[in-house]
């Protein structure tokens, strides 16, 4: 399995990457949220139970009094009534003077008590199977001459305090959920949005041609210029690469055809010049193949002129009845040897926009077909005619063999011939050329048999200008 697709499913997408990424943090504020509100709630509930205690044992603690050197208190209704603010939890004090209980509960020892007058001590402890929160505070009564240092504890079970923390900290985890789904939203649609150039730049490189290979020109975001920068250099060395190598095809096509020209010649005059049958057949074999090699040369070089040139569409005015005009008196020559005659119906002007080399060199190879394949002594018809409102339309029909039912859907294929070629010369490159043009030139070449059934009929159709 490739990089490209090992991993979970979500790990092939940046934006799921960035969502489930954000996510994770969002889910971590929001548990660190939660913890930090739980926290505070319960400290700030353990701080006021703390300050009412304080209150209630200090209340206690001033309502000391000395009458004839013995130590009395009056509770007031104020120190326990305060308590009540917190909660329904039970309460428990006790007030001893030199370590003998005064009142309340003798078995309410705190584990510290304050060393000074005025000092508090505050401490949580196990009591009666409750957690409670002590508070002890030390007064110093005179009873007659005598200093008597006194302890007032108070306690109160910490039900009221945990039910105060549990709800908050209720309260801070719904609202820590609500905050992630929040920010898991917003992660995503900052994550949609910030992935917008990335694949704009993609959906513009996706509607380019196979054959457009012009620099990217478009504002990126910094984080893009790299990869526009990349991707401009790689399809300028490919476009190098496609034109050398058009250019070596051009320049070994034009090579080839002048020597095997001189084959060609040198080869007919033996020809003529030899007597034995077989020497004869021999020589015949050696010019079809030069022929063929020869065409071949010459079909790969306008293959390759096609090829570069549809890159860089030149666009401009040509009539099609002037262009029809010539291709069909450069190949009258060649059609007069096997007394073949052309003839041209319909008048211009026909105007397309586009390129009149490739749109001759079109027309030459599916009229050349036709007079390769016609027989001796028949007449080839090229009509030029409407095919609707918006197009023109070039028609060559021959009385040749025709196009056999099994090859016709491939047979502009480079390479492609029929199968009722026999011995004929070809390279199957004559209908490729014309399809790729008129695709190029927003057209589209059309084969078909004849009504009649005798020879084909090829159909060039262009938008008119």
């Amino acid at each position: 399995m490739s990089d490209a697709t090992a991993g979970p499913f979500w790990w092939r997408s940046i934006g799921q990457r960035l969502t489930i990424l954000l996510a994770g943090i969002a889910a971590v504020l929001a548990i660190l949220s939660w913890w930090m509100v739980t926290s505070f709630a319960r400290e700030a509930a353990e701080r006021t139970q703390d300050s009412v205690l304080v209150a209630s044992a200090t209340t206690i603690a001033e309502a000391l009094r000395s009458e004839q050197g013995t130590i009395l208190l009056e509770l007031p209704y104020s120190a326990f009534a305060m308590l009540g603010a917190i909660g329904e939890d039970r309460v428990f004090y006790r007030v001893a003077a030199n370590d003998e209980t005064l009142t309340g509960y003798d078995d309410l020892i705190p584990p510290s008590t304050p060393e000074r007058p005025g000092d508090i001590a505050v401490r949580t402890i196990d009591y009666r199977g409750d957690q409670v929160r002590t508070v002890t505070v030390r007064r110093t009564v005179l009873a007659g001459q005598q200093p008597v240092p006194v302890l007032v504890t108070v306690a109160q079970t910490r039900t009221g305090v945990e039910a105060i923390g549990s709800g908050l900290s209720q309260t801070a985890a719904v609202l820590s959920v609500a905050l992630f789904i929040l920010a898991v939203g917003l992660g995503a649609f900052a994550a949609g949005n910030a992935l917008k150039p990335l694949n704009s730049f993609a959906q513009a490189v996706t509607r380019r041609g196979p054959s457009d290979l012009r620099p990217l020109r478009r504002k990126v975001p910094d984080e893009l210029s790299p990869l526009l920068i990349a991707l401009n250099r790689l399809m300028e060395r490919l476009g190098q690469s496609i034109r050398r190598s058009e250019e070596f095809i051009a320049e070994a096509a034009h090579r080839v055809r002048t020597p095997l020209a001189t084959v060609r010649a040198q080869a007919e005059l033996a020809l003529h010049t030899v007597e034995k049958d077989d020497e004869k057949q021999m020589l015949r074999r050696i010019i079809r193949a030069v022929d063929e090699s020869s065409r071949s040369a010459s079909q790969l070089l306008d293959h390759a002129t096609v090829s570069f040139r549809a890159d860089a569409l030149t666009q401009e005015q040509v009539d099609l009845a002037d262009l029809a005009a010539r291709v069909t008196e450069g190949l009258q020559p060649t059609a007069e040897m096997k007394d073949i005659a052309i003839e041209l119906e319909g008048n211009g002007p026909a105007n397309v926009l586009g390129d009149a080399i490739l749109l001759e060199s079109a027309l030459r190879n599916v009229l050349d077909n036709s007079v390769k394949y016609s027989p001796a002594e028949t007449e080839i018809k090229v009509t030029l005619d409407r095919a609707d409102d918006q197009h023109w339309r070039l028609i060559v029909r021959d009385h040749g063999r025709g196009f056999s039912a099994n090859s016709l859907p491939e047979l502009t294929e480079r390479f492609k011939r029929g199968g009722n070629v026999d011995m004929i010369v070809g390279s199957g490159l004559g209908l490729t050329i014309a399809e790729e043009v008129l695709i190029a030139h927003g057209g589209r070449l059309k084969l078909t048999t004849p009504t009649d059934g005798a020879g084909a009929c090829v159909s060039l159709i262009l938008p008119a200008a």
